[in-house]
């Protein structure tokens, strides 16, 4: 099975994160951009759904079983490396000429929390799953763009909470605080996601311009930035 795939549901990509917990490296950042621009060139689809094959995890964020071992071996280049890559993937996302909408089928942890935060809309599992930056115990800062990313989609008061307390959030308080479009129960998830995916048949372009004009300051942050506290020993994880 591919680490990532898709079918094409009349106006609709499906994409299906497959890689267990889905977590960031190399390998699965390469794919999942691969797929996006597979999806764009070589379909005609207008909106895009993303999702996990995993029974109870949406994304753990970054493999940091891949990540530490890199650190801790003073390979500054190649961790930097990995983190303009992984925000290549986000920039992608804000600026990808499809609607995007993602079905959070269980944890959405750290990366893959920022990553849902990337999507214009959310739906989410209300049954299981939480919703949680878990970084301030991990001692890993959030960089610029992350930042800029969290500020699109999660009210500030609710940011700050969530970012020093490391407080884990339910599909049910993320819709309080309009993090998410809907939560749902597991049955009902996909098909009220595609529901409200298929309508969105919007011209690439214009919806392209639109994202390039409304996200300008999150693609400002994730072209501009550097990764100086891995160098300056900040980056201290565990």
């Amino acid at each position: 099975m591919p680490l990532i795939d898709y079918i094409i549901d009349e106006n609709v990509a499906i994409l299906t994160l497959n890689s267990g917990e889905n977590c960031f490296n190399p390998f699965f950042l390469q794919s999942f951009l691969s797929v996006l621009d597979e999806i764009e060139d070589k379909t005609e689809a207008t909106t895009l759904v993303v999702t996990s094959c995993h029974e109870k995890i949406f994304s753990n964020g970054i493999d940091l079983e891949w990540l530490v071992p890199v650190i801790q071996k003073g390979d500054v280049q190649g961790a930097k490396e990995f983190f303009y890559l992984l925000n290549r993937l986000f920039k992608r996302v804000v600026t990808y000429p499809l609607l995007t909408v993602a079905a959070i089928n269980g944890h959405a942890f750290a990366g893959g929390a920022i990553l849902c935060c990337a999507f214009e809309f959310r739906f989410m599992r209300s049954d299981r799953g939480f919703f949680c930056f878990p970084e301030v115990d991990l001692g890993i800062p959030f960089l610029p763009g992350m930042n800029a990313l969290l500020k699109k989609a999660i009210p500030r008061y609710k940011l700050e909470e969530m970012e020093y307390t490391g407080i884990r959030l339910t599909a049910a308080m993320c819709q309080e605080h309009h993090i998410i479009t809907q939560a749902c129960s597991m049955q009902d998830m996909m098909p009220q996601a595609m529901a409200f995916a298929k309508p969105l048949n919007k011209k690439r372009a214009v919806i392209q311009e639109m994202k390039l004009r409304l996200n300008k300051d999150i693609v400002h942050a994730l072209d501009v930035e550097d990764v100086p506290y891995i160098e300056s020993g900040k980056f201290n994880i565990g």
